[in-house]
């Protein structure tokens, strides 16, 4: 695990990342890598492997894969939030908070083919409620190119 820009304490942020990275076996399968943390956003990259192409004669990566990203760091932006609202509890029992969190609606838009070797993924709360999280997530190139956005809604509680 590198390096994680955040403002939770480095125990926490440890934990939380290897729960994200390693304990969500799907995301270890995508091979996100958080690469920071705030109160109110995620953003961790991927790197473009054989088993993610979608289409084997342009070398793209696959749109799944592109949504399951985005559906991933909306959730690790509720959990980052979350962690926020609760700073006043130990460590602990913040990551117990997580158990309940799940996406109810999610919707893709793809804008331009995922070709390249590196890729990123951001996502920032728009609204957390005490049941429902509002989230907007980009997925982006090397250069920074958008190449699909994300909107989705996760219930917190």
């Amino acid at each position: 695990m590198s390096e994680v820009i955040s403002p939770f304490e480095p125990a926490f942020t440890r934990k939380l990342c290897e729960i994200f990275e390693e304990f969500i076996r799907f995301n270890q399968v995508l091979g996100l890598k958080v690469e920071a943390l705030t109160e109110t956003t995620a953003r961790a990259h991927l790197r473009m492997r054989p088993e993610l192409i979608g289409h084997y004669a342009h070398q793209r990566m696959h749109g799944g894969v592109i949504s399951a990203t985005l559906d991933a760091l909306g959730g690790l932006a509720a959990m980052a939030a979350i962690s926020a609202r609760h700073r006043d509890e130990a460590p602990d029992r913040r990551l117990e908070r997580f158990g309940k969190l799940g996406t109810i609606d999610l919707r893709v838009d793809y804008l331009r083919p995922a070709i390249g070797d590196l890729f990123r993924a951001e996502a920032e709360i728009l609204r957390l409620g005490s049941r429902v999280a509002n989230i907007r997530m980009a997925f982006t190139d090397e250069q920074g190119r958008l190449l699909a956005t994300g909107a989705a809604a996760y219930i917190v509680s």
